[in-house]
């Protein structure tokens, strides 16, 4: 067996997880679905879609970047989804890896709407947008993330108000993965964007003092961006506005109250450190070991087992893609994790043995 330090095994691991990070891959508006395209990295020549295709899957870490409104170097779309107020919205997340479902389980969603004011959202410039919450999702009653439901192929599930003002907007999806949140700028933002022509005879819309510039809505300091999701107690804070007050209701019934489980969450395990989180074991009981990428609220009881059919895509890793990893792994700090953490880390990724 080939020896490696353990600060090539934590690089390695965070290649192989460049091929977790996803896209919108198909959003369903009340019943018709509506497929994504690739990053153009993969697909240079996406077919026309009414999801905004981007550049690469990595994941934006930096909230004053302009990849925080749609994604990285998100383009508008070429067509439109027509929807209905009150129709139910289902949002598949697509990754690189065999089976192409979502990887990471902690951390909340998020969803906006912006008007694209009278024109077409095909024209529509997305960087002066002003934009409105309509839902957000966190923990659950059982203590796992409803984030957590895409890892097995779900997808997440919005509702639009019924008494949404007709009109052409622009519909934000956004992950925050918080794995590794315990440092500033270890929060991982993952936002795309659809186009939408709402029908009806609806009026409502949000406040002025409800609606929000992104980036420019969250500071890389805030509660819900800078936390340590093993270790919380009381409620999840969102980062953002609120839900605006015209949404029936606040956020979609049973998914965003943002509290934690009824049974406060076990103590930080005594091995996590400042940008580093626990592996998932299989057990239900508190992580015991680090690893990146990983994790599930203590005692939630949602840790997930090695699936044998989710194996990393055979492809090279950009330039871009090895810079980003050169570079957390240059930050991470002196204490990696240790070989056997990172293996299982790889292993999720149906990486062999080394």
């Amino acid at each position: 067996m080939k020896s490696f330090t353990a600060s090539t095994l934590f690089a390695l691991s965070l290649a192989a997880s460049t091929a977790a990070h996803g896209w919108m891959g198909t959003l369903t508006v009340g019943g018709k679905a509506y497929k994504g395209n690739e990053p153009v990295e993969q697909t240079p020549n996406g077919a026309p879609s009414v999801i905004r295709q981007i550049a690469n899957n990595l994941p934006v870490k930096d909230t004053t970047s302009p990849d925080l409104t749609c994604g990285r170097s998100a383009k508008p779309a070429a067509l439109t989804a027509t929807a209905a107020p009150g129709d139910t919205l289902q949002i598949d997340w697509r990754t690189l890896a065999a089976g192409g479902n979502w990887f990471h389980d902690v951390g909340p969603m998020m969803t906006y709407l912006a008007s694209c004011g009278s024109e077409s959202c095909e024209k529509f410039d997305a960087s002066g947008a002003k934009w409105f919450k309509i839902d957000e999702q966190g923990l659950l009653a059982d203590g796992t993330w409803a984030q957590a439901k895409l890892d097995n192929g779900s997808p997440a599930s919005v509702t639009l108000p019924s008494n949404l003002k007709a009109g052409n907007y622009l519909l934000r999806h956004e992950i925050i993965a918080l794995h590794t949140a315990q440092s500033e700028g270890g929060a991982e933002f993952y936002p795309n964007c659809a186009q939408l022509t709402v029908t009806g005879s609806g009026t409502a819309t949000a406040s002025a003092d409800e609606m929000v510039s992104l980036p420019g809505a969250y500071k890389p300091t805030d509660a819900g961006i800078l936390i340590n999701v093993y270790d919380m107690t009381g409620a999840y804070k969102f980062p953002g506005p609120a839900v605006a007050s015209f949404v029936k209701g606040g956020s979609s019934s049973g998914s965003g109250s943002g509290n934690p489980p009824a049974s406060p969450p076990a103590s930080e395990p005594s091995s996590t450190k400042a940008g580093s989180a626990p592996s998932k074991t299989g057990s239900t009981s508190a992580p015991t070991s680090t690893s990146s990428g990983s994790g599930s609220p203590s005692g939630s009881g949602g840790s997930k087992t090695c699936k044998g059919k989710r194996t990393a895509s055979r492809r090279r890793f950009s330039t871009q893609e090895m810079q980003e990893v050169r570079a957390e792994s240059a930050r991470a700090p002196v204490s990696v994790p240790e070989p056997a953490a990172v293996r299982r880390h790889l292993h999720r990724f149906g990486a062999r043995s080394f």
